[in-house]
């Protein structure tokens, strides 16, 4: 049986989970009340502590899915997305427009990662 390591864990949630070589992310959010490109830059960031953490790095990134609170927002995150993904290695990806937890969080990015 394969060991589960989880990554923060807290009484609701683990910010990442690791087993059997992939490490699943819970979905990050950027300071509330930023713009979209600084709370795109902040998701990322934490995703790459993230994946480090979990011994891995967004070159090895399988899955993506974005929430947006405003799809109007998309060409701004994308402008942020397409700067920090690796050329070459792209996820799979989905984006979606999602009321989120608090009407001051303007993007959600959940992302599975091979170790």
């Amino acid at each position: 049986m394969a060991d589960i390591t989880r990554i923060d864990p807290g009484t609701r949630m683990s910010e990442a989970v690791v087993h059997n070589g992939v490490v699943y992310l819970a979905g990050q959010v950027g300071k509330p009340g930023d713009s979209i490109t600084d709370q795109t830059r902040e998701v990322l960031g934490q995703i790459d502590r993230l994946l480090a953490r979990a011994g891995t790095d967004k070159s090895r990134i399988l899955t993506a899915q974005i929430w947006l609170a405003d799809i109007k927002d998309f060409p701004a995150m994308n402008a942020v997305w397409d700067a920090w993904v690796p050329k070459g290695n792209p996820p799979a990806r989905a984006t979606g427009e999602s009321a989120l937890a608090t009407p001051d969080y303007k993007v959600e990015v959940i992302v599975t990662a091979a170790v």
